[in-house]
C-alpha cells in the first residue's frame, strides 16, 4: 500500500515537472517572440494587414498653340496582385487550387501565356504588377471573377490621337509615362505629376480592420504644356515633305518654320516618322521586320538612331544658303554695296590653292552684288569674306549664334563644328564663306537667318509658350527672348531685297508664288564622306522668308540625299512652295498681285522666261517661277544629275507666251 501512494507521488512530481519545464519553455518563447523579435513580427504583421496601393497621376496634355491637343493620357486599369492572399488555402492542395483557378481566368481574360502568369502571381512579393493599360470592359470582366488577391487600379496610358503626327518633336513616353524623347523628355517634370496612395489595413481576404488606418492620398496631376507649334501649319508642313520624299527618293526631308519676329517655332516636321503610341515599331513594315532580327543592342542602337530629332541634334554642312550670312557681314561692314561690281572666271586663287566657282566651266562673267547672290557664285563670296577678315568674321558668325548651341528649349541640341580660327587659314575662310567647312543645326541655321527679316535682331528659338492646369488656366508663361541686335536695319533691309531678288529672277524660282513677294536662297552641299573629303551624296536645301515687306514666316527645307536632280531649287525650293502657299493664306495674308501676275492668272498663260546661257539649276528655278515644267535635250543622264551645265538654247523662245504647265524645251551641249 505504501508504494503505490510514492509512484503516484512520483509521476505527479515528474508530471509537474515536465508541465513547468514545458511552460518555462512556453514563456521563454513568448518571450523571446515579444521581447526579442517583437519589433520584427510586429513589422511583419504589419507588412500583411497593410494594402498600400499606388495612384498613378494623370500625365498633362501637350497642346499646338491654340490649345489643340497633341498628346493627352487616358484611364485605363492595371490588374496587382497580393501572391500571400492568391495562394489561400489551408492545404497545399487548396492553395494550388486556388493559385490554378486565378492563372487559368487571369491567362483567358487577359490573353498571357499562363506560365507568365503563374509566375508573376506567386512572387515572394507583398504585391505584384500582373497587367496594365487595360479597357474598362477587360477590368470588369476581372472584377466579376471575385479572384482571392487580384486587385484593380485606375492608371493613365499616353495617346497621341494623330499617330505620327510631330513624332521627332513629341517624343514618347517609357511603360512608366515617364518621358522618353523629345518635348516629353524636356518638359517631363512639369507633365509627370506626383503620384498619390490609398494605404489602409485590411486582413488577409482584403476586408478593412474595425481598429485600421486608412489613408489617401491624392495625386497631382501634371501640368499641361503649351507649345508654339501651331497644327495647321504642321500639316502643311508634313504633307508637302512627304510629296518631297516620294518625287526626290530621298533618305529623309527636313522642315523647319519659324516667326522670325518672335523666335516661336510653327512647325517642325520630319519624314520618315514613327508612331509615339507603339515607338519601338517601325512604321514601314520591312523595316519592322528588320529590327526584330537584331539583338536587344543592336535595336536599342536603331531605336535611339529612329526617335532622334535631326533638326535640333544634327549638324550639316549648309551650302549655299549660309552665303546669305558672308553678304550680310559684308554689308554691314560697309565692305560692299548692292550696285557693287565683280567678275567671275571659273576659278579664285587663294593662296596657292585653286578654288571652283560651281559654274567654272562656263563662268558667271560680270555681275553685280546683288546678281552674285542670285547665281550663287563662289568666287564673290570668297572676297566678301576676305574683304571683311577671319577676325571679323569668326566675331560675326558668334553674333548670329553660329559658334554656339542656341539654347533651344529641347534635348540633345548639337553643338556646330567650325574650324580653329587660329588654323583655318586663308583657304578655311574661303571655304566658309559659301557654306562650307562648318557644320550648324537647322535651327542654328534658320535663327540666323530670322534675324535678316527682324530688323537685324536675333531671337531665342523657342517650343513652348505656356504651361497650363487643367481648366486650362496658365501656370507659368515663358516670354519671347530677344538675344542681341546683330546687323542694323539698314543691312537687313537690303539682305531682304537680295533674298526676293533670289525667287523673283534668279534659281529660287520654284518657291514663287503669285500675289505674294517671297525671298530666299537655295543650297546643295556634298555631304562629307566617312573617309575623308566629300561624298556624292548632298543636302539640298532651301531657306526663305515671307511677305518680305513684312515678314511673318521663315522656313527651312533640307532634302537628305535625293537621287536624280539634286539642286536644292528642284527639290527643296518646290516643297517650301506648298507649304508657304497654304500657310500665308492660312495666316490670312492677303495677296497682292502685279499686273503681269493678274493677267497670267486669267488668261492661264505664262511668260516664257530667258534661260538661254544660264545654268541649268538656275534654268529650272526660273521655269519653276513662271509655273512651266522643261524638258531637257539630250536626255540627262545619272551621271549628268551631279554636275550643272549651261542652257545654249531654249524652245519656246524667251517672251512668247505658253499655256500655264506647259513644256518648255531647254537644250545642252
Amino acid at each position: 500500500m505504501g508504494r503505490a501512494p510514492n509512484k503516484v507521488k512520483k509521476r505527479m512530481v515528474i508530471g509537474f515537472t515536465i508541465v513547468c519545464i514545458v511552460m518555462t519553455m512556453l514563456c521563454g518563447k513568448v518571450g523571446w517572440i515579444q521581447i526579442v523579435r517583437g519589433a520584427e513580427y510586429s513589422k511583419l504583421a504589419v507588412e500583411q494587414q497593410t494594402k498600400d496601393m499606388p495612384i498613378a497621376a494623370k500625365r498633362g496634355s501637350i497642346l499646338d498653340r491654340n490649345g489643340e491637343e497633341l498628346a493627352s493620357s487616358a484611364v485605363c486599369y492595371s490588374v496587382w496582385a497580393r501572391p500571400a492572399q492568391v495562394r489561400a488555402g489551408k492545404t497545399d492542395e487548396q492553395k494550388e487550387a486556388s493559385v490554378t483557378k486565378c492563372v487559368e481566368i487571369l491567362s483567358e481574360i487577359l490573353e498571357m501565356d499562363p506560365e507568365e502568369v503563374r509566375t508573376l502571381v506567386t512572387k515572394e512579393q507583398s504585391l505584384v504588377k500582373v497587367a496594365k493599360y487595360l479597357d474598362k470592359e477587360t477590368a470588369d470582366a476581372i472584377r466579376k471573377k471575385g479572384l482571392a488577391g487580384i486587385e484593380l487600379a485606375e492608371d493613365v496610358k499616353r495617346h497621341y490621337p494623330l499617330g505620327d503626327f510631330a513624332s521627332h518633336l513629341l517624343g514618347s513616353v517609357t511603360d512608366d509615362n515617364n518621358g522618353l524623347a523629345g518635348i516629353e523628355l524636356r518638359y517631363n517634370q512639369y507633365l509627370s505629376g506626383i503620384a498619390g496612395r490609398w494605404i489602409k489595413n485590411t486582413d488577409r481576404n482584403g476586408f478593412g480592420l474595425s481598429y485600421g488606418v486608412e489613408k489617401y492620398y491624392q495625386a497631382e496631376d501634371g501640368l499641361n504644356v503649351m507649345l508654339t507649334i501651331d497644327e495647321i501649319i504642321q500639316h502643311y508642313a508634313e504633307k508637302s515633305i512627304d510629296t518631297v520624299r516620294e518625287k526626290t527618293d530621298a533618305d529623309r526631308v527636313m522642315c523647319l518654320i519659324m516667326d522670325p519676329k518672335t523666335g516661336d517655332i510653327l512647325a517642325m516636321a520630319i519624314t520618315p516618322g514613327y508612331d509615339p503610341n507603339n515607338p519601338r515599331v517601325p512604321l514601314d513594315e520591312t523595316e519592322a521586320a528588320y529590327v526584330e532580327t537584331l539583338s536587344n543592342e543592336e535595336k536599342l542602337i536603331y531605336w535611339n538612331q529612329m526617335w532622334r530629332n535631326p533638326i535640333v541634334s544634327d549638324v550639316y554642312e549648309p551650302g549655299s544658303t549660309s552665303k546669305l550670312l558672308t553678304t550680310a557681314m559684308a554689308l554691314e561692314e560697309g565692305l560692299t554695296y548692292l550696285d557693287d561690281s565683280f567678275h567671275c572666271t571659273g576659278t579664285y586663287n587663294v593662296s596657292g590653292t585653286i578654288l571652283k566657282c560651281w559654274r567654272y566651266y562656263n563662268p558667271h562673267g560680270s555681275q553685280n552684288l546683288v546678281k552674285a547672290v542670285g547665281n550663287s557664285c563662289n568666287p564673290v563670296f570668297i572676297q566678301l569674306a576676305q574683304r571683311v577678315g577671319i577676325e571679323k568674321f569668326y566675331k560675326y558668325l558668334e553674333l548670329f549664334g553660329m559658334t554656339e548651341r542656341t539654347g533651344i528649349d529641347y534635348p540633345g541640341e548639337a553643338y556646330p563644328i567650325l574650324q580653329d580660327i587660329n588654323t583655318a587659314g586663308p583657304v578655311g575662310l574661303a571655304t566658309m564663306s559659301y557654306g562650307q567647312g562648318i557644320a550648324v543645326s537647322m535651327v542654328q541655321q534658320l535663327t540666323a537667318i530670322c534675324s535678316l527679316g527682324n530688323d537685324g535682331k536675333l531671337m531665342q528659338p523657342r517650343l513652348v509658350k505656356a504651361l497650363t492646369d487643367s481648366d486650362g488656366n496658365i501656370i507659368q508663361e515663358f516670354e519671347t527672348t530677344e538675344i542681341r541686335q546683330v546687323i542694323s536695319e539698314k543691312t537687313a533691309s537690303e539682305m531682304c531685297l537680295i533674298m526676293e531678288s533670289v525667287v523673283s529672277e534668279g534659281g529660287g524660282g520654284t518657291a514663287k508664288i503669285p500675289g505674294y513677294r517671297i525671298g530666299g536662297k537655295t543650297g546643295t552641299a556634298n555631304k562629307p564622306s566617312a573617309t575623308g573629303g566629300y561624298s556624292e551624296e548632298t543636302y539640298s536645301s532651301f531657306v526663305g522668308m515671307a511677305p518680305m515687306d513684312d515678314p511673318q514666316v521663315a522656313i527651312l527645307v533640307v532634302v537628305d540625299n535625293p537621287k536624280g536632280v539634286k539642286f536644292g531649287s528642284q527639290t527643296a525650293g518646290p516643297g517650301a512652295k506648298m507649304i508657304l502657299e497654304d500657310t500665308l493664306r492660312y495666316l490670312q495674308v492677303q495677296p497682292q498681285y502685279t499686273q503681269e501676275e493678274l493677267e497670267q492668272i486669267n488668261s492661264k498663260m505664262s511668260v516664257v522666261p530667258d534661260v538661254t546661257n544660264v545654268s541649268f539649276s538656275v534654268a529650272i528655278g526660273k521655269l519653276g517661277g513662271a509655273s512651266l515644267n522643261y524638258v531637257v535635250s539630250p536626255a540627262v543622264t545619272e551621271a549628268d544629275n551631279e554636275s550643272d551645265f549651261t542652257v545654249i538654247d531654249q524652245y519656246p523662245k524667251a517672251g512668247e507666251k505658253l499655256e500655264t504647265g506647259g513644256t518648255v524645251y531647254i537644250y545642252r551641249e
